[in-house]
């Protein structure tokens, strides 16, 4: 891989970037940044989506399907890190002596023109706090540029290109991309067992997210209350958060739905919040969000406000309609932590069944955290196992969605997403929350209910 500081001389106004993999969510905001510092872009992706219809109408051409002929003319590529040395288009770059470029070098190298580089991280919990603090950010007039490996109906789309000097980016620990990036202020969610096909086991992990709080210039803000953060921040001087009283940064006067609190820095309160998302697990992501605040000098008016705004970023819980008066919701969790933490939140809404389409996500994250998808995964009242999503692997493993059904009383597992929305419109009814969840296009298997 190039250097990070190889890329600088290429992200200039009027040089040609062919980004492969285009569609991407965090590479189409990319693609979008570049083209608005004035570079000629194109791209391509293996299929048309609305990310590439939305790349063609700001005038990036996208070419459907990769071959070495779409990197006419290009003076730098730049890849997801799905996107391997096979590729033809990365071939050709490499036979021609084009440099290729990884996206979080990109990034990397565009956050450096900041004053402010928050860069969120964490296991769990990124895209919702790396949207709340765009709330935020918009309400204190800072316009901000943003990047969110979602989408945010705040800003019709997952990425913002702003006029201001804060950047805020969503900061992602897999193949250690994050360490390309250049923070001010690295704010640290949690640290659990994740992208095991990359890291060898926890320890991995830990060592990953220190190196990456060593790079903060200006602080650090970690979760106080997870074993696994504190281990991994030991060495670093850094701002914790959390529930506990013994965070500098910590809520006071919590409601038993854990939406409205008062957060308290140093001992003195800073703001109140009444959120409009559910659950404990974004408590503790408004704390952070209002953490990474405080330290920029901002009011605490405007971090009330732009939390009480913030109703869910896509596919976090979010409300899709409703089906033989059940309610449909959709979510991205992917991780048993994740899994426990929408289903708790989901509890607390009082409805009668929870009904949980499930999709799990690569074969290895299946296969490493096994017990624990078992575990979480009976919570739910009625399971429906839709087969694994590969994203990236091939199933070399023979593991398969049905090893979980077999594991799980009276869980019902479907090869083919029809065939788990035709289990859903046959058993779902009134009174229920069906909840269609994973990483994947497990959201088709809802949308398509609502369809009939």
């Amino acid at each position: 891989m190039l250097k990070n500081s190889q890329i600088a001389k290429f992200l200039t106004p009027g040089r040609h970037v062919h980004l492969v993999g285009i569609g991407g969510v965090s590479m189409r905001p990319l693609g979008l940044v570049l083209k608005g510092m004035g570079m000629v872009v194109t791209g391509s992706d293996m299929s048309a989506s609305l990310s590439t219809q939305e790349l063609e109408d700001h005038d990036i051409p996208v070419a459907i399907g990769h071959r070495s002929e779409n990197i006419k003319g290009a003076e730098c590529l730049i890849r997801t890190a799905a996107v391997h040395n096979d590729n033809p288009e990365i071939a050709a770059a490499r036979a021609a002596g084009i440099p290729v470029f990884e996206r979080a070098q990109a990034w990397g190298e565009i956050m450096k023109s900041y004053k402010n580089a928050v860069c969120i991280s964490g296991t769990h919990g990124k895209t919702t706090t790396t949207s709340m603090m765009t709330h935020i950010l918009m309400e204190a007039n800072l316009d901000p540029t943003v990047m969110i490996g979602g989408y945010l109906p705040l800003l019709h789309a997952g990425h913002r290109v702003g006029h201001g000097d804060t950047i805020v980016v969503e900061s992602c620990e897999y193949c250690d991309s994050f360490l390309n990036f250049f923070p001010t202020l690295a704010v640290v969610l949690n640290v659990e067992a994740d992208h095991l096909d990359y890291f060898q086991d926890l320890a991995d992990i830990q060592k990953s997210f220190h190196k990456f709080a060593s790079l903060a210039s200006f602080g650090v803000i970690a979760n106080g209350d997870d074993p696994h953060t504190v281990e991994a921040m030991d060495g670093i001087d850094y701002v914790s958060f959390g529930l506990g009283e013994g965070n500098r940064i910590h809520a006071a006067n919590m409601c038993p739905d854990w939406r409205h609190f008062d957060v308290v820095c140093d001992g003195e309160t800073y703001c109140h919040l009444d959120m409009g998302v559910l659950g404990r697990h974004n408590a503790m992501n408004a704390l952070a969000a209002a953490a990474s605040a405080w330290m920029m000098g901002i009011p605490g008016e405007a971090v009330s406000h732009g939390i009480e705004t913030f109703h869910g970023a896509g596919r976090r819980l979010e409300f899709k309609g409703t089906y033989n008066g059940a309610e449909i919701y959709d979510d991205y969790a992917h991780h048993p932590d994740e899994v426990a933490a929408t289903l708790a939140a989901v509890r607390s809404m009082g409805k009668k069944r929870v009904v949980l389409a499930f999709q799990p996500h690569t074969y290895s994250r299946t296969k490493a955290l096994f017990p624990d998808f078992v575990r979480e995964l009976k919570q739910a009242d009625v399971l429906v196992l839709a087969e694994i999503y590969a994203a990236r692997e091939r199933n070399t493993i023979g593991i398969s969605s049905a090893d979980l059904a077999a594991e799980i009383p009276g869980a019902v597992f479907c090869e083919t997403l029809p065939e788990v929305t035709a289990w859903l419109r046959e058993n779902v009814r009134e009174g229920d929350i069906v909840l269609t969840m994973g990483a994947g296009d497990i959201f088709r298997a809802g949308e398509a209910l609502l369809e009939k």
